[in-house]
């Protein structure tokens, strides 16, 4: 039997995997709802995603269904969405992101005679770490650099031209500079880095890969919202036979000869298990559930990093705005600024970013006739000790509100709202078991190792894989559920060395 810890994305996609392939799973969630992140506020006629709402490479959901034998077509509606989101920034200036390289090529040359070739150039060369994280990144466990790149690998004479595509020791943000000059252009697409919770001029080049997996795979809504996601993985998980125990936390792993023995549960039942994969926060897993020698082991290989929190507004409007898309960004005055205070001064930035998604606009189930179930989203530091989010968030919510009404033309939008409830860095962190109210699990700061996370098979505990976002390959919903798959699949290929 096979226990699986949590039961967000990583969670439920590594018991469908697992069960798939024939193991007993039961997967145990301290939370009465199964999905994690992925989450749904529902009141007054509105319904909100409460965490992910941007789903991009379907890929890894079609693998994952496929391990069953199902088509995921058959049991999820996609809606294809482009333009991909619009962009405001201060002063007026508007930019849509489109998923055609061409069309975006022609768009940025009128704003800037040279910025269509820059951007073609930047979308090959991220076509080209996008195919070298596949050869050597994705689908497989990796913590580290010599787990993505083995001696084998080093002897290959393209090994060198792929290495130097790396480009290491260069960062997300300086890389983009030297395709797309626009400083419009160039802030929307450093916002890449923000699906992992990570300051683009502290990330590493590699991460610009993000940029092709969107163009090439294109942005998905799922009928239902995101929320829609951990349904339909519930449902493949209940017919392949995993037995959810939900209500029922993990006090720790049980350890016995030197490799996981079973767990036991906040009431002290102990159920002995093969095997166990963590869904819950990998530095917090070490940390509270495994304690001793491997603990000790895991904290001295790396210092890893939280990744950043953030505070979301759920605003049902009584009417929505024609002028917006289905997912914007309403960009900050200075980049620099933000990303300094956000990140290095581990402060809220005075004037933030927001990420607003407006869902009626595909689906208007989500909100009554003419209304809207917006979604505003800004990023913060991860909790530090003398943040008390209590007292921050209404002067915060006002530089919000002030920040959508003066760049995004929403001026009358506190007379729209019928409905508001916040959720604040505190609240994620008591909600999701996540380090100190991290979105994102572990921050990809670092001109190198940024970009790698711990492995999803433990070097320091037998038995023990891991998978979520403080996990290999990392955050956002596709790498979440692709490090579910990970786990599995590699706890699937030791049982079946060792048999």
């Amino acid at each position: 039997m096979i226990g699986v810890i949590g039961g967000g994305l990583a969670g439920l996609a590594a018991s469908c995997v697992l069960a798939a392939r024939g193991y007993g799973v039961t997967l145990f969630e301290r939370n009465p709802w199964l999905g994690g992140k992925a989450a749904l506020l529902e009141e007054a006629g509105f319904r909100f995603d409460m965490g992910p709402t941007i789903l991009t490479v379907p890929g890894v959901l079609k693998r994952i269904f496929a391990e069953a034998g199902r088509e995921l077509d058959r049991h999820l509606e996609l809606v294809r969405l482009d333009p991909q989101w619009r962009s405001f920034f201060d002063g007026g200036d508007t930019l849509d992101l489109v998923e055609s390289t061409e069309t975006m090529a022609g768009a940025l040359e009128g704003r800037r005679p040279g910025a269509g070739s820059g951007y073609r150039d930047f979308i090959a060369y991220a076509t080209r770490l996008h195919a070298i994280s596949e050869r050597f990144f994705f689908w497989r466990p990796v913590g580290g650099i010599t787990d993505a790149i083995g001696i084998k690998d080093m002897l290959r004479p393209a090994m060198l031209s792929d290495l130097k595509a790396l480009r290491l020791g260069r960062t997300v943000a300086g890389t983009i500079r030297g395709y797309v000059p626009d400083r419009n252009a160039a802030q929307m697409l450093d916002h890449f880095t923000q699906y992992v919770g990570s300051a683009p001029d502290a990330s590493p080049a590699v991460l610009c890969s993000i940029a092709s997996m969107q163009v090439h795979e294109g942005v998905w809504y799922p009928i239902g919202g995101t929320r829609a996601v951990p349904l339909a993985l519930t449902r493949l998980a209940e017919d392949l036979g995993v037995v959810f125990r939900t209500g029922t936390g993990i006090a720790r792993v049980v350890v016995e000869r030197g490799r996981v023995a079973g767990v036991e549960t906040d009431g002290g039942e102990r159920v002995a298990l093969d095997a166990v994969v963590s869904n819950m926060d990998a530095v917090r897993t070490h940390d509270e559930l495994v304690g001793g020698e491997a603990a000790a082991r895991f904290r001295k290989r790396r210092a890893y990093e939280p990744a950043c929190s953030g505070v979301v507004l759920y605003l049902g409007l009584k009417r929505g705005y024609d002028h917006i898309l289905h997912h914007n960004f309403v960009f900050s005055r200075d980049p620099h600024e933000e990303f300094e205070f956000i990140y290095r001064k581990g402060e809220p930035a005075p004037d933030p970013t927001c990420y607003v998604c407006a869902p009626a606009l595909t689906e208007k189930a989500v909100a009554p006739p003419g209304g809207e179930a917006l979604y505003v989203l800004v990023h913060t530091p991860y909790l530090r000790p003398h943040h008390d989010w209590q007292m921050m968030l209404p002067r915060y919510r006002r530089a919000i509100i002030d920040k959508l009404k003066r760049t995004a033309g929403m001026t009358d939008l506190e007379e729209r709202i019928a409905v508001e409830r916040t959720l604040t860095p505190q609240d994620i962190h008591r909600r999701y078991n996540v380090l100190n109210g991290a979105i994102y699990g572990i921050a990809s700061h670092g001109a190198v190792n940024g970009a790698f996370k711990p492995s999803n098979r433990s070097p320091d505990l037998p038995g023990l894989y891991l998978a979520g976002g403080a996990a290999h390959p990392g955050p956002g919903m596709p790498m979440v559920m692709m490090s579910g798959w990970i786990a599995a699949d590699a706890l699937d290929r030791d049982r079946r060395a060792a048999a």
